[in-house]
């Protein structure tokens, strides 16, 4: 985004690349006084510039009120391809100037809240004095997300890769464990092998990419076996998973360090430890034109060496 300096210079003839970061900052603070304060410029240059723009494009980019702005649909549209601009363009500069090694900007990570809430934001700290000049946002959730639509730098799944025109790269692996509350064992016994799960129930997680149900897999003999099991109940966010198993809706499987703390203290229990599933996989996915931006660079690095360390 601009700098403090480049935006005192600005006058009434602004060139589009600074219009473009007038544009977005309008939309991120919802305001006009707010971008022009942000971006240390008098509330008439802000006001000039939009105004400018949206005659230059012959569309309304902004719905105002006495209240708010906020984005019409053809402005949600040409931010969303402003921030792409606006981002590739500070990435060009950054690979290339003497300052790569400490690179700056806004970095916009997704990833799933458990791996947040457990791995990253306890560390989050380190990160942040390391490099001072990034602004990280994170973004949490199952949902598949675009990352060139969206303007998100890279994504951190577990589980199967699904899109392969992205670039791939792995940070580390999770032990998974077969979950199941103390009153639902009560009510349906503990099983010893997967052989006794006839008769079980489980919750059932839906794929947000396919809305597939995924099986429940247990390693036998060293073979991963599949194995899907009836449920009353189906959902598609972890918290959510997590949440039907504590009311004793069934056995659920996923990483131990998403439910480490509720089994250690009783309110979940480990069950079929001797056939866990097979570990699940962490990686980070990030658009081809993506790969040299330091920013993304040192990031990823961090959190393969915070998973190494933790994992």
């Amino acid at each position: 985004m601009m700098s403090a300096g480049k935006a005192r210079g600005l006058g009434a003839g602004m060139d589009r690349l600074q219009t473009m970061q007038v544009f977005t900052r309008v939309v991120e603070l919802r305001s006009f006084v707010g971008a022009a304060d942000s971006l240390q410029l008098p509330r008439a240059t802000v006001t000039h510039a939009v105004k400018e723009l949206e005659a230059r494009l012959g569309v309304r980019l902004l719905h105002r009120t006495t209240r708010q702005v906020r984005a019409t649909l053809d402005g949600e549209a040409y931010y969303a391809r402003c921030t792409r601009l606006l981002a590739d363009f500070e990435e060009a500069e950054s690979v290339f100037r003497a300052g790569a090694l400490n690179p700056t900007g806004r970095l916009r990570v997704d990833l799933h809240a458990t791996i947040a809430v457990h791995t990253i934001i306890p560390a989050l700290p380190d990160f942040l004095a390391r490099y001072p000049g990034i602004a990280l946002e994170l973004g949490t959730g199952d949902r598949s997300v675009d990352l060139v639509r969206e303007g998100v730098d890279c994504v951190i799944r577990g589980g199967e890769l699904q899109d392969s025109s992205l670039i791939a790269r792995r940070l580390g692996s999770h032990e998974q464990a077969t979950c199941a509350s103390p009153a639902y064992l009560a009510a349906h016994g503990v099983p010893q092998t997967p052989a006794d799960l006839a008769g079980h129930q489980a919750v059932n997680y839906l794929s947000p990419n396919t809305g597939r149900v995924w099986d429940m897999e247990f390693t036998v003999d060293g073979e991963v076996r599949s194995l899907p099991l009836p449920g009353r109940v189906a959902v598609n966010s972890t918290d959510t998973y997590v949440a039907c198993c504590l009311s004793g809706f069934g056995l659920i499987q996923l990483p131990r360090y998403g439910v480490a703390h509720h089994l250690a203290s009783g309110a979940l229990c480990e069950v079929l430890a001797d056939y866990r599933p097979p570990q699940m996989q962490i990686s980070a996915l990030y658009p081809q034109h993506r790969q040299l931006s330091p920013r993304v660079r040192v990031f990823l690095d961090w959190v393969a060496s915070r998973f190494e360390a933790v994992y």
